[in-house]
C-alpha cells in the first residue's frame, strides 16, 4: 500500500528555514504528482506547492519566492525548502500524492494518498 513518510518539521524564529522531505513508497505508477498543503487550526486546507513528473512547480502565491518544492525521483522523495519563515507560516503540513504526474490536480480534495503531517511552528 502506498507509505508517506514525511520529516524535518519543527519550530524556527520568524526569518528561519526549514526543510520538510516526504518518502513515498508502494505507489501504484513510477511517476506522480507530489505536493505539500497546510492547515492552520480554524481555516482550511490550503495548497503550498505541487512539483509534477516533468518538474514543473506551482506554488500560493503567500509562499513564492520564499518556498522551493523540489524532488529526487531516484529516490521517490520530495522536498520543500522553506525560507524566510513568517509567523503565519505556521501550521501542520501534509505531503499528498496523486495520479500518474502528468500535471498536478488543482486542489486538496483531489488528492487521495496523505501522510499524517508534520506541524512547523513560527515564533
Amino acid at each position: 500500500h502506498v507509505q508517506l513518510v514525511e520529516s524535518g518539521g519543527g519550530s524556527v524564529q520568524a526569518g528561519g528555514s526549514l526543510t520538510l522531505s516526504c518518502a513515498v513508497s508502494g505507489y501504484y505508477h513510477s511517476t506522480y504528482c507530489i505536493g505539500w498543503f497546510r492547515q492552520a487550526p480554524g481555516k482550511e486546507r490550503e495548497g503550498v506547492a505541487t512539483i509534477d513528473a516533468s518538474g514543473a512547480t506551482r506554488y500560493a502565491d503567500s509562499v513564492k519566492g520564499r518556498f522551493t518544492i523540489s524532488k529526487d525521483s531516484t529516490k521517490n522523495i520530495a522536498f520543500l525548502q522553506m525560507n524566510n519563515l513568517k509567523l503565519e507560516d505556521t501550521a501542520p503540513y501534509y505531503c499528498a500524492v496523486e495520479g500518474t504526474g502528468a500535471y498536478c490536480p488543482p486542489g486538496a480534495l483531489y488528492f487521495g494518498h496523505w501522510d499524517k503531517g508534520t506541524q512547523v511552528t513560527v515564533s
